[in-house]
């Protein structure tokens, strides 16, 4: 129910960026206008008419909410990857060929054929070698670290509770200290009644 209302949202921010274009009178900025207008247009016609292909956003959208669900850095890696990283990789590389030399047009064309390369062994390792597995299982234990961290004083204080209770109901000593104390303690006794034994020792005998 969500997916129409964003698209048309999206038709809304470009009829706003044409309405300023026309009052600059300024062509180049109406050609930019135009262009992010049809271009969220055609984005509409290609993926919304069509059940199928409808299909593709929603399931991007509900593996991207899922994987929200386990890791809070999900959503900020995506706005960066999709919004900043993509759009400057291809804007160098068209930049590239736009210099209309040899040199930079070879250069754009090995790189091209690079990010090719790199994107088609993302999409193996991802499919063929359980990359989803473990991205999904690090975000896991990312949470789990994190969700540890926060509960670590109040556990801490629940575990020195359960052993002073302990050392309640047993007799035990709280800490290695108290062990101590009293472990010279019992070694002084022990010494001294051997001494007192003596001394009633020879005062029977006088």
């Amino acid at each position: 129910q969500m997916l129409p209302l964003t698209l048309g949202a999206n038709i809304g921010t470009t009829i706003t960026g044409l309405l300023a274009a026309m009052v600059s009178d300024n062509v180049d900025a109406l050609q930019v206008a135009l262009c992010h207008l049809f271009f969220n247009i055609s984005g509409i016609v290609i993926w919304y008419p069509i059940p199928i292909m409808r299909r593709i956003p929603l399931r991007g959208a509900r593996a991207l909410g899922r994987a929200t669900r386990r890791s809070r850095l999900v959503p900020p890696i995506y706005i960066i990857v999709v919004f900043f990283v993509i759009p400057l990789l291809l804007l160098g590389l068209s930049s590239l060929f736009m210099q209309k030399t040899v040199g930079f047009t070879v250069l754009g064309s090995f790189l091209v054929i690079g990010v090719v390369l790199g994107i088609a062994r993302f999409i193996w390792w991802w499919k063929k070698q359980e990359g989803l597995q473990k991205c999904l299982a690090c975000l896991d234990r990312r949470t789990d670290m994190n969700n540890t961290m926060k509960t670590l004083p109040e556990d801490m204080q629940f575990l020195k509770s359960k052993v002073s209770l302990l050392a309640e109901h047993t007799g035990l000593p709280e800490d290695e200290e108290a062990g101590d104390a009293q472990k010279g303690s019992d070694g002084t006794a022990e010494e001294v009644a051997p001494e007192n034994e003596e001394v009633a020792i020879e005062d029977k005998e006088d």
